[in-house]
Parts: C-alpha cells; sequence; structure tokens
C-alpha cells in the first residue's frame, strides 16, 4: 500500500507542471455575441414625385396614361377605320364603372348607351366615337368625360381569298387575323397548290398596288412570322407550273385517246 502512495505522488508530480503548459497554450475564450436589435426607420418619401397634377382633366390623364391599355383589336389595320354595323364596340367611362358598356353597332348604325340613350356611331374613327360620346355625356351628366372606345370585332371589312384553295371566295373580318388563319377561312389548300408562293395583294395610301410573296411552308415551321391581313387584301396562291402542265398535258392525250374523231383527220 506504501509503494501504492508513493507512486500516485510521483505520477503527480510529472502530470501537473504539463497541464500547466498546455493551459497556457490554450486560446482566450471569445466572448458570446451581444444581440443587436435593429430598428427600421421609416423611408420617407419625396412629396414632389406623388404630386399630381393640379390640372383636374390633367390629372385624369395621368391616370390614364398609368394605367395598362388593353392590345387594340385594330392593330395594324390604321386608326382610320370606321365604325360599320354589327361591329362590337367596348365603350368605358373613366371613374364611372356604372357606365361601361360592351355593345354592338345595329344595322342603321346606332347603339343604346346608358342615360344619353341611342347613339350614331357609325362611320365615325374609334377616335371620333370617343369625342362624340363625351359630348353627349357633357351635356348633362358629367363633367369633362373621358371616355375610351375600343373595337373588339368589326365585320364590314372583308379579305379576298383565291386561286388553289378550296373555297375560293371573299370572306367578311370580325377580328384580327393572319395569313395561316385566313387561308383556314377558305378551306386550306387547294389541288396543284404552291404553298411556297403565295401573294398578298395590297392597296398602299396612294392607292398603287403592292404585292407580297410567302413561303406558308416557312410560317408553319416557325422559321419566319405569320403576317397580319389587313382589310381589302386580296390573297392568291398559285399553282405549281409543273404539275398544271403535266396535268393539263395527261388529260388532254387521254380525252384524244377517247375521241373516235381523232382519226379522221
Amino acid at each position: 500500500m506504501h509503494d501504492f502512495w508513493k507512486k500516485l505522488a510521483l505520477m503527480a508530480v510529472g502530470v501537473l507542471p504539463a497541464l500547466a503548459l498546455a493551459q497556457q497554450a490554450l486560446p482566450a475564450p471569445v466572448p458570446a455575441p451581444v444581440r443587436v436589435d435593429t430598428v427600421r426607420q421609416p423611408v420617407v418619401s419625396d412629396p414632389a414625385a406623388n404630386q399630381l397634377p393640379r390640372d383636374p382633366a390633367a390629372a385624369k390623364a395621368a391616370a390614364l396614361a398609368g394605367q395598362a391599355q388593353p392590345m387594340n383589336a385594330l392593330a395594324g389595320f390604321g386608326a382610320d377605320y370606321r365604325i360599320g354595323p354589327n361591329d362590337l364596340l367596348e365603350i368605358d367611362v373613366y371613374g364611372v364603372t356604372e357606365l361601361k358598356r360592351t355593345v354592338r353597332v345595329n344595322s342603321t348604325g346606332l347603339v343604346s348607351l346608358p342615360l344619353i340613350g341611342t347613339t350614331k356611331l357609325a362611320g365615325l374613327t374609334a377616335q371620333e366615337a370617343e369625342a362624340a360620346i363625351a359630348a353627349r355625356y357633357a351635356e348633362r351628366y358629367l363633367q369633362d368625360p373621358q371616355i375610351s372606345v375600343f373595337i373588339k370585332e368589326f365585320t364590314s371589312q372583308r379579305v379576298t381569298i383565291e386561286g388553289a384553295v378550296a373555297k375560293p371566295g371573299i370572306y367578311p373580318l370580325t377580328g384580327q387575323i393572319t395569313l395561316l388563319r385566313a387561308m383556314a377561312l377558305a378551306g386550306g389548300r387547294g389541288d396543284l397548290a404552291s404553298l411556297d408562293n403565295v401573294m398578298v395583294y395590297r392597296a398602299g395610301p396612294n392607292g398603287k398596288l403592292d404585292s407580297m410573296m410567302y413561303d406558308l411552308d416557312l410560317i408553319r415551321s416557325g422559321e419566319i412570322p405569320d403576317p397580319v391581313v389587313l382589310p381589302e387584301d386580296v390573297i392568291v396562291v398559285q399553282r405549281k407550273p409543273a404539275r398544271v402542265l403535266l396535268r393539263d398535258s395527261v388529260v388532254s392525250d387521254f380525252i384524244n385517246l377517247l375521241n373516235p374523231f381523232n382519226y379522221l383527220k
């Protein structure tokens, strides 16, 4: 037992200096981070940036300009399009949602609107119709009314499709269409059609007739965009000359073969 305590004392004498040296080599303890709660300061906007125009009319115009406007169905048809019978109109009075209406022009060119009754719009452009309706509302009901006339459908325009199509003819336009959709109206391709040679004839502002050639195969594959067809366009699908010549030659030879009078010549 005496030897045991002697050995334990010797071990303590050797271990304690080593522990002291190891403690000196350890880094100093890192203090725990102190949480700092941040206080969000209110953002003060520039009053001049949000200031509306003092003029009420200018304020309405600025508000209208900031609103998202729908895509015009007459895009590509020109602002000089004149409203005709059976056209479908969307009429909006800014700030008065109760007066918004979607109406169709009747056969006499009239529409019926709240408060002002029937109004003749046939023969007017969209801008002229807006001014006419605003004048009627301003007479008795509204002060400086802001009117928007959006032509959703128009039926007084037409397109002519002929040549190698299934159903050639003159078709009314009830909205914006493209060349592929116009071909669908005519029932698609006809016999001996040359789809890489589709002509579109269009009268320019000076009355001069312009022509454009399109390849429907490239349009269908997405290599070129599908062009918009305008009112009064004439679309002609050409026939393949070689196939026409072959057909005419074969039919002619067959008729001559069956015609007995050819041998009497």
